[in-house]
């Protein structure tokens, strides 16, 4: 495991903890226990973890992952989603997506997408408000980029904030590719920002289509935010390793479910 991977694992386990000991990562990452107080040193000085005595604990107003250690997490499976997601688009459409790690791998294949390179200039037109997402798919000729407005959040690049309903309200999207922490048939799709979740519902309401992509791993669970109910959802697109019961529910509520 290499010290990118090494502190992804020893911050998730805080924020799956909210506490941990230092004995604690020790046995979970068979690493020592000098290499365990270097990296949760890091981790503090990137205000990331607060530093206890003999380990560390989440900040208190931390719920979630900064993007740049979400991106190995399931990444083989990611790209399976994206190119999954990258074939639905059509030359021509307006696509809307918010912040992630896996919405991120689908603006990479619409900017490699075959199809709609050769189609030529302006042929999709993508509405974000990820920083990350517009600043790789801006040099792309064959696609138009328009940014929602408002506040950077540091840990997923996106724009939140009041500030997007005034570009969000005068424009139309065919497809949204929403990005997601949790999702169930009870509480549909969720985030574990409030913020974000509010964006991502703005999105949705002016999408004709909405098609989640996440892996496996967030089907079944809640999160703190909800950002649209399961009747507003029209499509999933996951990962072959998603739990049978999970996918068997969400098709009896009228969802389209993709395995790929």
């Amino acid at each position: 495991m290499n010290r990118h991977d090494r502190l992804a694992a020893l911050l998730e386990m805080v924020v799956a903890r909210e506490h941990v000991q230092v004995e604690d990562v020790v046995t979970a990452l068979s690493v020592s226990p000098a290499t365990v107080r270097r990296d949760l040193d890091s981790l503090a000085a990137q205000q990331l973890v607060v530093r206890t005595r003999g380990g560390a604990s989440v900040p208190p107003s931390s719920g979630d992952l900064p993007l740049r250690y979400k991106t190995a997490r399931q990444s083989a499976e990611k790209a399976r989603i994206a190119r999954a997601a990258a074939n639905m688009v059509q030359p021509g459409e307006v696509v809307g997506m918010n912040g992630g790690t896996t919405t991120t791998e689908v603006a990479r294949e619409l900017a490699v997408h075959p199809v709609l390179r050769e189609n030529g200039q302006t042929s999709v037109t993508v509405v974000t408000n990820a920083v990350n997402i517009a600043a790789e798919l801006a040099v792309r000729t064959h696609l138009r980029v328009v940014m929602t407005g408002g506040v950077v959040r540091a840990m997923s690049y996106e724009l939140t904030g009041p500030l997007a309903d005034l570009l969000l309200g005068q424009v139309t999207v065919d497809t949204l590719f929403l990005g997601i922490n949790g999702l169930t048939v009870a509480e549909g799709a969720c985030a574990h920002d409030e913020g974000e979740a509010s964006i991502a519902a703005a999105l949705a309401g002016r999408a004709g289509r909405v098609v989640v992509v996440a892996d496996s791993t967030k089907l079944g669970r809640r999160a703190f935010a909800r950002i649209v109910t399961a009747d507003r959802i029209d499509e999933v697109v996951t990962d072959d390793g998603a739990d049978p019961g999970v996918v068997s529910d969400l098709e009896a509520a009228g969802l389209t479910v993709t395995c790929v």
